[in-house]
């Protein structure tokens, strides 16, 4: 299927596109970052924009850089850019390594960080890397710029924070000291995740300082799961006992969860992986942990 008739603008200027957005606002103008998945939905008639700002010509939308502890990456930045970057590497592993499973490489070399997470996918990688890492993400609009903490960012299914007339301009990444894993379960390799799981820990000697852990897939937008947090902080001993503290907390975190049921898994089968994928996330991560002491 091809889209329905659009009107197309491709701004120069930040303040251009904003003004753009809101002379068109009745047409639900949309903006057009990578295209990776505002195209599909248009030709599939899901998406319906009559007016669509194009950001590729704006300028100083896209970038990586470092400010002491804080990671800072634009939101036209291609995700193959992300992916390559040495600095990423360092700063957020857990952000290189979730990058990796976003569908194929074509589809990475057009697609942008901020383009994924506004259009903010329940089972997508990248709004469960930015929710684990509370992340803060950067919005322009008519009345300035506002800083919008990822766990307020995202509202349901395709749904964000962001207003009408707002653009997503940058994406700041606290740097996590400590070890990371993302794993997830598809049913094809590239395709969505079924379940997946963004996984942080920090540890003192044989004791877990803290833990961050967030999930996609199992709920109307990604999913952080506190309770597992909570069980895991402090906990200490040998290898057995961090294992048997793990498996507690990915039991606490799936009794919180009330996931879909759909053509791809039943909220059992969700329910299941859930807890498997928690506990090889989690036992991984405190793995890269004790070995970067």
């Amino acid at each position: 299927m091809k889209p329905p008739p659009f009107d197309y603008a491709a701004p120069t200027t930040l303040d251009e596109a904003i003004g753009l957005l809101a002379e068109h606002a009745d047409a639900e103008a949309r903006v057009l970052a990578g295209g990776q998945s505002l195209i599909p939905m248009m030709n599939f008639r899901l998406a319906k924009p009559g007016y669509l700002v194009d950001l590729r010509r704006v300028a100083g939308l896209a970038g990586i850089r470092r400010e002491g502890d804080t990671l800072i990456i634009g939101a036209m930045t291609r995700m193959a850019e992300v992916e390559r970057s040495p600095e990423v590497a360092v700063a957020a592993p857990l952000l290189t390594e979730a990058i990796g499973l976003v569908a194929h490489v074509p589809v990475r070399n057009s697609g942008t960080v901020g383009g994924s997470l506004a259009h903010a996918d329940p089972a997508a990688e990248l709004p469960a890397v930015a929710l684990a890492l509370d992340a803060e993400l950067v919005a322009a609009g008519p009345g300035g710029t506002r800083t919008i903490p990822a766990g307020e960012f995202f509202t349901g299914p395709y749904g964000t924070a962001l207003a009408a007339e707002e653009i997503l301009t940058e994406v700041r990444l606290p740097v996590w000291p400590g070890g990371h894993a993302f794993i997830e379960f598809s049913r094809i390799h590239a395709n969505f995740a079924v379940v997946a799981v963004a996984a942080l820990v920090e540890v003192d000697g044989d004791r877990i300082r803290r833990a961050s852990v967030a999930l996609a897939g199992v709920g109307p937008t990604p999913v952080r799961a506190h309770s597992a947090e909570r069980a895991l902080q402090h906990a200490s001993g040998d290898t057995d006992a961090i294992r048997a503290a793990i498996r507690e907390a990915a039991e606490l975190a799936t009794a919180d969860l009330s996931p879909p049921g759909d053509l791809h898994a039943s909220a059992e089968t969700r329910l299941a992986l859930a807890e498997v994928y928690l506990r090889r996330a989690l036992e991984l991560a405190v793995s890269r942990a004790r070995n970067e002491r």
